[in-house]
């Protein structure tokens, strides 16, 4: 008999294909954990399931479970704030998934839970749950990101937004309560959970990056090409392209007359659609492989004016040896030296600047590179960036599997 530990992971995504920032962080948090226990994993899904997803997963997990999100997701997300909880609970409940966890923590006995995102804390007053060590990855304050699209937003949606960000608060301080571990995504982020929340049980876990998938670019970029990697209909990136556009690049193009930016990410909105009629923009929008477009770019950007955790476009880019600009929002989470590591850029004046001051030297454009990837190697490989699992799961040796399961981090 395997004496392999048992860990239920619950994700509110199907953390396969990693192709946007949550997938990133939830596939290889379960590669993790597959490589020290018996992985369950019970997710949801917004949209068609893959066979080669099915079959990925199958290689990773002792058994998956995926759900298809209810039709009537608003409906159940309008009805939880009429009592008083988050939407965002509302939107991923699922019966069926509860039913499927019910029943293996009625057959299998876990010694640990991750759950991935607020949102999924639901699913732990499961009989069979209760008392097992849990770690809950928040990944960011959900709440606090509200409460700044409250900052931009107009009167109604402002309210919206405010009473989400109250309600997921509410929620957030509960899981402290519950969960052996909180995870962020950054120092920066568990230190604003604690400062609404004190508690000794939570710790910064951050993002790494696939170093060999992303490797070192070869051959020749196209002069001049600007490129945005994002998921084109997640409203901090349709902000930050539309304002980018509109504030900044036609004076790019003024500088440098050819120009060109590429957007790539899926699910461009009809808002991103329409900027490929500003002269020098292509929306590309969802690719197989963004390598080989990172790979012809001379410089990569993330001008994002609402940001939380740790923006992984901007460590791929980065493991490409790929000079990075960034706004402050952008660099949060990240121990990054500005002008050693990356180009810093806030207003329009100064995107500007760094735009052309790149485009027109490429040695020390390539230097930039360089010291990029020098950094990712040395702090987001994800095998170290995720060893802190390992000693609040109890995961370290399977000579653990029979201890007993202490109630709070050491």
């Amino acid at each position: 008999m395997s004496q392999r530990p048992n860990v239920l992971f619950l994700v509110h995504r199907i953390p396969y294909p990693p192709n946007r920032g949550d997938r990133i962080r939830s596939f290889h948090i379960l590669k993790h954990l597959a490589k020290r226990a018996n992985a369950y994993l019970a997710t949801l899904a917004d949209e068609a399931v893959e066979f080669e997803t099915l079959q990925a997963l199958n290689r990773y997990c002792k058994q998956v479970a995926i759900e298809p999100l209810d039709r009537r997701r608003w409906v159940k997300a309008v009805a939880n704030l009429a009592r008083g909880k988050s939407a965002t609970e509302g939107l991923f409940q699922s019966r069926a998934l509860r039913r499927t966890i019910e029943q293996w923590a009625s057959d299998v006995q876990f010694d640990a839970v991750v759950v991935f995102c607020s949102s999924m804390f639901q699913y732990l007053d499961v009989r069979g749950l209760r008392g097992v060590r849990t770690v809950v990855d928040l990944v960011d304050v959900d709440s606090q990101k509200f409460f700044d699209y409250a900052h931009a937003a107009s009167f109604w949606n402002a309210w919206l937004y405010r009473l989400e960000g109250q309600r997921l608060r509410a929620l957030e301080r509960t899981i402290a309560k519950r969960a052996s571990a909180i995870s962020l995504v950054s120092k920066a982020e568990a230190e604003i959970y604690r400062g609404f929340c004190p508690n000794d049980k939570t710790l910064g876990i951050p993002n790494g990056v696939d170093l060999e998938f992303f490797q070192p670019r070869k051959g020749q970029a196209v002069d001049n090409r600007c490129i945005f990697v994002g998921a084109l209909d997640y409203p901090p990136n349709i902000d930050a392209m539309l304002w980018f556009c509109r504030e900044v690049w036609p004076r790019v193009r003024s500088e440098l007359p050819d120009a060109t930016l590429s957007i790539v990410g899926r699910n461009p909105t009809r808002a991103v659609r329409e900027l490929s009629g500003v002269p020098g923009v292509e929306v590309v929008g969802s690719v197989p492989d963004v390598r080989p477009h990172m790979a012809a770019a001379t410089v990569a950007i993330a001008s994002l004016r609402i940001a939380r955790g740790i923006q992984n476009k901007v460590l791929e880019a980065m493991a490409m040896a790929l000079p990075v600009i960034v706004s402050p929002g952008a660099l949060e989470g990240l121990a990054i030296e500005p002008e050693k590591h990356v180009l810093l850029a806030e207003t329009a004046d100064q995107w500007v600047r760094a735009l052309t001051r790149v485009c027109r030297d490429p040695a020390a454009a390539a230097k930039l590179g360089i010291t990029g990837r020098e950094f990712v190697e040395s702090t987001h490989d994800w095998s170290t960036c995720l060893s802190p699992l390992d000693d609040v799961l109890n995961l370290d040796t399977s000579s653990r599997r029979n201890a007993a399961l202490a109630t709070s981090v050491p």
